[in-house]
């Protein structure tokens, strides 16, 4: 009996590279909930739990995922995203062996080298699997990654820090990644590119420079760039510190507050980022592709003065509830963002530029988010204010910043139809 290839099952494919994806987010933000014991352990600053969380895994992940992708473009790239997968699982394991600032700082920044070989490579098969009406759908599928991620990192993370200490928390998380690698070698088969595109497409591959120029000249590119990468900013920064604020101003224990902010962060983005994803391939079917830029623009301006609201609460339930509110609407954008640039990128484009976003949103979002989160605690705490209230207020502040991505989407929103209408050729 032989085994069919992703060829007759493309939703097997989506599968098993959402997985890798939910894998590698885990190994990403495990750190968020063991910060407390590696502050502890370490004597670390919120300023210094900031660059392990976000600037150390950027340090060489943004270069290099670019240089991956050009590779991507000419190569096969489920063989990219399977070495990837094993090189930051085994990085992820080293950082359990860490015994300083400076060695966990440098296993963190090679989880990013491997996140920069496995996951640039994705996005684009996964459009040539699938035609452009269900690509934003697709693509919201493959942005589940980060709240199931979420989830199982800050749940099962600080449940097996707290019985087993954080070093095996870490060892455990690099398991799944090598399986997920094995079956990917196994069991997919590499699509044909554009298979889904017009037919006559060149197959040369576009210089960096005319990839990255589209997402410039393009209005709805550009502004839909900026507001995803400042939305990022903020919810990577708020992420990186909500189990550490629960435990600080309200003394939730290790796991109770990984269990917490693991759901707040996972099952109403889930909800949110599926549900966008869906409605705007909805609405772009009935002729209406506005709604790409419009609904996150809406959802953006709501998340913002929600987010303030809640986290400033004195009641931890009141929080909760609010957080988790939030949640369904703080992450609409990423599944219509994503469609419509690799809807808008030619089959030879689309590694590079799924590298080239997630270059900027792990340089700007994942690097210097939590830093500047960790930077505005410190300010605030330095002022004679209580810790755990200090993190609160940098939170909400952070939170503000939502509304200047949504201003980015709404002029997205207004050059849209025209920049669809461009050919995409390179």
């Amino acid at each position: 009996m032989t085994i069919k290839t992703i060829k007759e099952r493309p939703y097997l494919a989506l599968v098993l590279l959402t997985s890798i994806g939910v894998v590698g987010f885990i190994d990403r933000i495990i750190m968020n909930v063991l910060a407390e014991p590696l502050r502890i352990e370490f004597g670390l600053t919120d300023t210094e739990l900031g660059i392990v969380n976000g600037l150390a895994f950027a340090v060489l992940n943004v270069v290099l995922g670019l240089v991956v992708a050009r590779i991507a473009e000419r190569r096969r790239r489920l063989t990219l995203i399977s070495v990837g997968t094993v090189l930051w699982s085994i990085a992820t394991a080293a950082c359990g062996l860490a015994n300083n600032f400076a060695q966990l700082v440098l296993a963190r920044i090679s989880v990013g080298v491997g996140e920069a070989v496995g996951l640039p490579s994705t996005h684009s098969v996964v459009s040539d699997y699938f035609p452009r009406e269900k690509r934003a759908t697709m693509m919201s599928a493959l942005n589940l990654a980060p709240p199931i991620g979420a989830f199982l990192g800050a749940s099962g993370g600080a449940l097996i820090a707290q019985l087993y200490g954080w070093r095996v928390a870490l060892f455990v998380a690099a398991i799944p990644g090598l399986i997920l690698a094995l079956l990917l070698t196994l069991f997919v088969a590499e699509p044909k590119r554009g298979a889904h595109d017009a037919p006559g497409e060149s197959k040369d591959v576009p210089p960096v420079g005319a990839v990255i120029g589209r997402y410039w000249r393009w209005p709805t590119m550009r502004n839909m760039l900026a507001g995803a990468t400042i939305a990022s900013m903020v919810g990577f920064g708020l992420n990186a510190f909500l189990a550490a604020y629960l435990i600080r101003r309200f003394g939730y224990t290790l796991v109770e507050a990984g269990l917490v902010a693991g759901l707040v962060a996972s099952l109403p983005s889930t909800l949110s980022i599926l549900g966008a994803g869906w409605l705007s391939d909805r609405f772009a079917r009935r002729g209406n592709r506005k709604g790409y830029a419009l609904m996150p623009a809406l959802t953006l301006l709501v998340s913002a003065p929600l987010y303030a609201f809640a986290i400033t609460r004195d009641e931890p339930a009141v929080i909760v509830a609010l957080v988790g509110l939030t949640g369904l609407f703080q992450y609409t954008y990423l599944g219509p963002t994503a469609g419509t640039f690799q809807n808008m990128l030619s089959a030879r484009m689309r590694a590079t530029g799924t590298a080239f976003t997630g270059m900027i949103y792990t340089l700007v979002g994942g690097g210097f988010g939590p830093v500047i989160l960790g930077l505005l605690s410190g300010h605030y705490a330095a002022g004679g204010i209580d810790p755990g209230v200090a993190l609160g207020l940098a939170m909400a502040t952070m939170s503000a910043l939502y509304l200047w991505s949504s201003f980015h989407y709404w002029l997205a929103s207004r050059t849209i139809e025209a920049d669809f209408a461009r050919p995409i050729g390179g």
